[in-house]
């Protein structure tokens, strides 16, 4: 591929993009009544989102168009927060135009304040839940929801950044050609990563393909990417591992041999640390294979701080502690030079003549 998409092939993949990708709404992203205007002359659309992962892809869409504020921080576990007045605050800000959470309950102590704010009139949209729910997890001790972290699983979450770039260009018009052009490129980096992944986890020796982590957010990286997952929670963080769980997820390991666990970035690691001494009592030796990201990102200004260095890390960190083999750089050694899209000259021209 080359670094630039030039004239007839151009157009023709950012056509092809709105036509399909922005060319309706979605009911189930949002009941709010879509502001067909756009922002007040002379001021960037405003957003607000929650989690990290949401953040990220709507910076990536928006670029430097619309104005990002993101309110969970890294380390943040979105199932236990509850937003602060401040929160509050932005969220039914008058200038706030749209706002974007992860949905499917995965920020459940914020869904009543993005419910009443959604009852004003805003425009809120819950990136997971406009997803076909055939592709969703539905686990049953979920009680009858679906899983949240559909992030997980990068095909699933390239397929967000559509509706992320959907919205705002019903919001913001003027400027759908240059959301879709950003969302193409995205999507190609994410389709590369998406590759990277399943490569590293298929490196690593068949039994071995067991990941053994807090709680149960990787059931859609296991899904993808076929591994089997063990957690010694729940998929929310507000359950707690009794000593049945404690004993049953050692039982697990010393009988398959497993070597390695993962402890998560916004997850007390107080229950592995329990199992990994249950099975040193019973002969078997098991290592912290890493830290994860799961509900929360790295630290802003880092490229774990990102979607892609998120996941990134994730996987390179899983196949590594697990036998697998993954080049030295992790993804970011692999990615081609044309991943970037970029128009040409009189297109960019114009673009800026625009600003």
């Amino acid at each position: 591929m080359q670094t630039s998409i030039r004239n007839s092939r151009f157009w023709l993949i950012i056509g092809l993009f709105l036509a399909a990708g922005c060319g309706g709404s979605d009911s189930t992203a949002s009941n709010a009544p879509i502001k067909k205007e756009g922002s007040q002359p002379g001021r960037r659309p405003r957003i607000v989102t929650t989690v990290g992962m949401v953040t990220d892809i709507v910076r990536e869409v928006a670029g430097d168009r619309c104005e990002v504020i993101g309110l969970l921080s890294e380390g943040v576990d979105p199932h236990l927060y509850k937003p602060t007045r401040e929160d509050v605050k932005q969220l039914d800000d008058a200038n706030t135009d749209i706002i974007f959470y992860g949905g499917l309950m995965l920020e459940g102590r914020m869904e009543e304040s993005l419910k009443k704010i959604r009852q004003k009139g805003k425009k809120v949209v819950a990136v997971s839940e406009s997803l076909d729910p055939a592709t969703l997890r539905k686990p049953p001790e979920f009680e009858g929801h679906f899983d949240p972290h559909v992030w997980m699983d990068v095909s699933l979450w390239s397929q967000c950044t559509e509706i992320v770039s959907r919205s705002i260009s019903e919001f913001d018009p003027t400027h759908a050609m240059d959301y879709g052009l950003r969302t193409v490129a995205y999507k190609a980096r994410l389709n590369h990563l998406d590759a990277y992944v399943r490569t590293s986890i298929a490196s690593i020796p068949e039994q071995q393909r067991v990941l053994v982590t807090a709680h149960d957010a990787f059931g859609y990286f296991a899904r993808a990417y076929g591994m089997e997952v063990k957690s010694v929670q729940g998929i929310s963080t507000e359950s707690e591992a009794g000593v049945a769980d404690v004993n049953a997820l050692v039982d697990f390991l010393v009988e398959r041999k497993i070597r390695a666990i993962f402890v998560e970035s916004s997850v007390s690691d107080q229950s592995l640390r329990a199992v990994i001494e249950g099975a040193g009592k019973r002969g078997w030796k098991v290592k912290v294979g890493g830290e994860l990201f799961s509900d929360a990102m790295g630290p802003a200004g880092t490229y774990e701080g990102t979607y892609v260095g998120m996941i990134d890390h994730n996987a390179t960190t899983i196949a590594r502690a697990l036998g697998g083999q993954v080049p030295n750089g992790g993804f970011r050694s692999t990615q081609p030079d044309g991943l970037r899209i970029e128009p040409d000259a009189a297109t960019d021209g114009a673009a800026k003549d625009e600003k």
